[in-house]
C-alpha cells in the first residue's frame, strides 16, 4: 500500500483499515507461534503498512486542525502552568545551592 493511494482515502477509512490490519497481525503473530508461517515475511508488511496508515491519518488530523500551523509562541494554559512550576523549581534549586555555597565558604574562612 502506497502512501499517496492511503492520502486518498477518508479518514474513517484509514482507521477501519488500520483495525483490520491489526487484527490480521495479531492471528499471524498468534499463529506464529504454534506452527511456521507460509509468508513470514507478512508480518513485517502488515506492520508498515499499520504505520504508514498511522502517520497519514496524523497528517490528515494535523492539517484538519490547523495546528501544524500554528506558531511555538502560542501556549495553552496548562503548557503554560508547567513552564511557570519547572521555572519556580530551578530557581528555588539555584538558591539552595548558592545558600549552601556561601555556608561553604563562611564556615571556610573561619
Amino acid at each position: 500500500m502506497r502512501a499517496d493511494e492511503i492520502r486518498e482515502m477518508s479518514p474513517v477509512d484509514i482507521a477501519a483499515r488500520v483495525n483490520e490490519l491489526e487484527e490480521e497481525r495479531f492471528r499471524l503473530k498468534f499463529r506464529s507461534a504454534t506452527e511456521p508461517l507460509e509468508d513470514p515475511l507478512r508480518l513485517r508488511v502488515i506492520r508498515k503498512n499499520i504505520a504508514r496508515l498511522n502517520t497519514v491519518l496524523r497528517e490528515q488530523q494535523m492539517k484538519g486542525t490547523g495546528t501544524a500551523d500554528a506558531s511555538p509562541a502560542k501556549k495553552t494554559a496548562a503548557s503554560k502552568s508547567v513552564a511557570k512550576a519547572a521555572a519556580k523549581k530551578t530557581t528555588s534549586k539555584r538558591a539552595a545551592k548558592k545558600s549552601s555555597a556561601a555556608k561553604k565558604r563562611s564556615g571556610a574562612a573561619r
